[in-house]
């Protein structure tokens, strides 16, 4: 053999090997990840002939599993109550899937560790696999009632409930919402296909769970988060603050009267609360310090990692402002200050719980095919944000807000209950304004911890959110 055929032949040698290698490390080691990537759908669409586990909430499943009939031995995943829990069960079709059909799917299919060998002892029966089904912590009274309340308002928007206690998750509400029922037909994938894109291109966004991963300038919510910040640094209820009718933050900053706080004296922090004093808020904002600013709003899970849910939660934001410009805005929940309905929530919810703030979640448990528990919630701590003096101090600020001779938030006031409230109406930078209502009932034994936003609403917090959040709140004190 000559020179460059030799030569030749090694060289198609060592492209067959190379080619080998890559087979070997694609059908071997990579296997798996290809397997599960988002991106291939074949995951999905191997799945349709294999019974899948259900989702509960409220003990009536709210995702099952149904033959599609005639000769096809495909399953139809079905959403009995449609767009009510949309962004929390999510879709599962040929697709992909989102929400807890997403997070919890390898239960929902059977193919989790924890079912190995349940799955053994089938195989060895001759029964076929079956998915566990996965029960939530929502409570289906309190998510009508956001939901109810925030489609009526024809805005967008969000509402969040917690357990204050346990940390549970019992409401998660975004508006617009959507029909899963719409985009996971087997029968007609293509149709099902077209409305997602729809979905995917509307300017309303309804595909995106704004509950969870939408931020949001707080607004005068935030305002207890820098109450907070002043108790820890020595303050009382009574400390005083200067409190004008405008304050000189490089632009001029009034309040939302146009008139200074407390007739022009300096005004207490209860007051301060009480009225959503603007000035007097930015003052203590800038006396604490942008540091503790930022460190007492990280203790809220402010500037944290990533929680998961299951379903994942966008980071709300903080930061220590040096300019003391900025940080008086800050104190008053603009400037740079970002957070997820479920954020405000949870300051809520870490007030209401003498200032620990509890880890929240959706999955109450799992369930295998003959009902043994698999998983069962845990609960955990996720914060301490405050003493409990300083809670304490802020829940007798916070009913001043419902019920105060100044009450800048009445309408979240429910008859015989005391409420603990916080008004919020935020400036997106168009002219326009978010208005938020955060809350917690009963005050002095909370059940239920509430955030509402309601995009571009134009009016204060008060109005149009603390009316939603009284429905949220009395779904579960009038159980």
């Amino acid at each position: 053999m000559n020179t460059p055929i030799r030569r030749l032949a090694v060289f198609a040698l060592a492209l067959f090997g190379v080619l080998l290698l890559n087979v070997t490390w694609i059908q071997v080691f990579q296997a798996e990840a290809l397997r599960t990537n988002p991106h291939n759908n074949r995951q999905y669409v191997d799945r349709l002939t294999e019974p899948r586990g259900s989702i509960v909430i409220g003990k009536e499943e709210v995702a099952k599993s149904e033959p599609v009939g005639g000769d096809s031995d495909d399953l139809q995943r079905t959403y009995p109550e449609g767009p009510l829990y949309a962004h929390v069960v999510g879709t599962f079709s040929t697709s992909g899937a989102t929400g807890i059909e997403e997070a919890q799917n390898a239960l929902l299919t059977g193919d989790d560790d924890r079912l190995a060998v349940r799955n053994f002892v089938d195989t060895l029966t001759g029964e076929e696999k079956q998915g566990a089904s996965v029960e939530l912590t929502i409570n289906p009274k309190v998510q009508k009632a956001a939901l109810d309340g925030l489609s009526a308002l024809g805005k967008n928007g969000a509402a969040v409930a917690l357990n204050p206690k346990t940390g549970a998750i019992l409401a998660s509400a975004s508006v617009p919402t959507f029909d899963p029922n719409e985009v996971t037909s087997v029968t007609d994938a293509e149709g099902s296909l077209k409305k997602w894109q729809e979905l995917q291109e509307s300017e309303n966004r309804p595909l995106l769970n704004r509950a969870f991963n939408e931020r949001y300038p707080p607004g005068s919510t935030f305002k207890v988060i820098t109450a907070a910040a002043a108790l820890e640094d020595g303050a009382t209820p009574e400390s005083t603050m200067d409190a004008p009718a405008s304050l000189d933050l490089g632009a001029p900053l009034p309040n939302a009267w146009n008139g200074p706080c407390n007739g022009g004296s300096p005004d207490s922090l209860a007051h301060s609360i009480e009225q959503s004093c603007n000035t007097s808020m930015a003052n203590w904002a800038i006396k604490v310090g942008g540091q503790k600013l930022s460190d007492q709003a990280s203790a809220f899970g402010f500037n944290g990692d990533e929680i998961k849910t299951p379903l994942p939660v966008t980071e709300s934001l903080a930061p220590a402002e040096t300019d003391r410009n900025t940080l008086g805005r800050a104190g008053i929940g603009q400037a740079n200050n970002e957070a997820t309905p479920l954020q405000m929530a949870m300051v809520a919810s870490g007030i209401a719980n003498d200032g620990e703030v509890m880890k929240p979640y959706l999955v109450d448990s799992v369930k295998d095919a003959d009902l043994s528990v698999v998983e069962s919630a845990q609960q955990e701590r996720l914060s301490t944000a405050v003493s409990a003096q300083t809670a304490e101090y802020l829940k007798q600020m916070m009913v001043l807000v419902t019920e105060g001779p100044d009450a800048s938030g009445p309408q979240g006031a429910i008859p015989g209950v005391k409420v603990a409230g916080k008004t919020g109406t935020a400036e997106v930078g168009d002219g326009s304004t978010h208005n938020w209502f955060i809350s917690f009932a009963p005050a002095d034994d909370p059940q239920i911890a509430v955030a509402v936003v309601v995009e571009r609403g134009n009016v204060s917090g008060g109005k149009l959110a603390a009316p939603i959040a009284k429905k949220m709140m009395e779904a579960v004190i009038n159980e």
